[in-house]
């Protein structure tokens, strides 16, 4: 099983879209196949405007060629195991680089830094993915949980059984639905500032916890990824009417109320009063028009 890094832009030239496949040149076919049945981190470069650093991780299943576009291939990605990050990770930490495997001799960055696919380390995947998924979330466990269980003196670091095993638990946490979901929540409540789409409320309990929830506008049992750009910040109340199809969205993010509705103007008057859903200010982190259609076409009741 290998990892590798695969650098994407929002406005890339490349027909990408990280949570199905990463389009690439024949160029890169050498450096992607490793990586295949192993997983790949996605990384946007300091030049972006607004940069995410390392961002998300995917599985990747297989690399085929692109049918439409001579000399290209599709690294395609495994079904729902594409995961943004908690906490986008920045190429420099305060410790170092996160990715060693781009510093020279010297210890700038060597050439390698610049390559669209590079090769990456199981350390330096271990250490990307433990800052993006912990941290002040505390999502995953700690790299060195098993030594602060009592075995510090029992294994060096740098022994491949030990990291290994440490790599295997890793990325079969990556799948864990729970993991996944308290990640959605996360990233789809800080988009949307912790306020309801639909009421246009920020309701705080007093536990400091957002009263909004995370919903999937196609739901994973049914294919929908778990992006931003497929989730909606709800209130509860919101939420239920949103998966029973008695609430849509259109494109242009207009709310429609069902006439199925038995209590159309109580359900109007929940409605913020621009009768629109408050959406992120990034583009990238706006309902998807695909997303929304598949939910009118599939839940909403007409």
């Amino acid at each position: 099983m290998g990892f590798a890094v695969f650098i994407h832009r929002p406005d890339s030239a490349y027909a990408d879209e990280p949570a199905r496949h990463y389009q690439f040149p024949k160029m890169y076919l050498s450096r992607v196949l490793p990586a295949v049945g192993g997983w790949v981190v996605y990384y946007e470069p300091t030049k972006v405007r607004g940069t995410r650093g390392y961002y998300a991780v995917a599985k990747l299943a297989d690399v085929v060629k692109d049918g439409r576009a001579d000399g290209r291939y599709l690294a395609r990605i495994e079904p729902g195991t594409y995961l943004e990050f908690a906490n986008p990770v920045p190429f420099v930490l305060e410790d170092g680089r996160a990715e060693r495997g781009v510093s020279n001799a010297e210890g700038r960055p060597s050439g390698r830094a610049q390559s669209a696919v590079r090769p990456l380390s199981s350390d330096d995947f271990a250490r990307i993915v433990s800052r993006g998924l912990t941290e002040d979330s505390l999502l995953l466990p700690r790299w060195n949980d098993a030594v602060d269980a009592g075995t510090a003196n029992t294994f060096d670091e740098t022994q491949d059984p030990f990291v290994f095993e440490q790599d295997r638990i890793r990325v079969e946490t990556l799948t864990s639905r729970t993991l996944r979901d308290r990640v959605f929540r996360k990233i789809v409540l800080r988009a949307y500032d912790e306020r309801c789409a639909v009421t246009g409320l920020k309701l705080i309990n007093g536990g400091g916890r957002a009263e909004v929830e995370a919903a999937h506008i196609r739901p994973v049992e049914k294919g929908g990824p778990d992006i931003v750009a497929n989730g909606v910040a709800l209130s509860g109340t919101a939420h239920w009417m949103f998966d029973r199809g008695l609430i849509g969205f259109a494109d242009n993010h207009e709310i429609m109320v069902s006439r199925q509705v038995n209590d159309r103007d109580g359900v109007e008057t929940l409605l913020n009063r621009t009768g629109r859903l408050i959406v992120p200010v990034s583009s990238r982190d706006k309902p998807h028009p695909a997303f929304l259609r598949w939910h009118r076409d599939n839940v909403f009741k007409v």
